[in-house]
């Protein structure tokens, strides 16, 4: 992944923020609550200072380095142990840790290495990470009956 590091422009040095999330998986029709590890988009940052409701229970700012080390994620201490990282975190990371590098006014909200807990925490709206969509008739639209005439 140092390759990769390099190849991207993210140095070990870079700046990101992460967040513990609360999700949920449906397993046999129970909803079993897991602890998720993300990288936060600046933009994400942002409306999160403007008090949204949100599933992160607390965010972090870290260097890539203290994530990323010798091409294998490593959980922080701030995070409990029972926490995953979220699917393809390596990728949102590089993406997330851009967003930053774009934006540097962004850090300025959370110095590297503080942990912010004082977010609007909310589970009235559950993120389950395995829903499954299914698609029936009623879900068509209903269209104007010249739509498909040549008039």
């Amino acid at each position: 992944m140092t390759t990769t590091l390099n190849q991207t422009g993210i140095s070990t040095d870079d700046y990101c923020i992460f967040g513990l999330a609360t999700c949920f998986v449906r397993e046999e029709g129970d909803i079993q609550e897991v602890e998720i590890i993300e990288p936060i988009p600046s933009a994400y940052w942002e409306t999160l200072l403007k008090g949204v409701e949100t599933s992160y229970k607390f965010v972090c700012a870290k260097t890539v380095g203290e994530i990323l080390i010798n091409d294998n994620l490593q959980k922080p201490n701030d995070f409990p142990s029972n926490s995953q990282f979220c699917h393809n975190f390596t990728e949102m990371m590089l993406a997330a840790t851009r967003t930053y590098q774009k934006k540097p006014s962004a850090k300025e909200f959370l110095a590297l290495g503080n942990k912010k807990d004082d977010l609007n925490y909310s589970l009235t709206r559950k993120r389950i990470l395995n829903n499954i969509k299914t698609v029936s008739d009623d879900d068509n639209v209903k269209q104007h009956p010249n739509t498909h005439k040549i008039l």
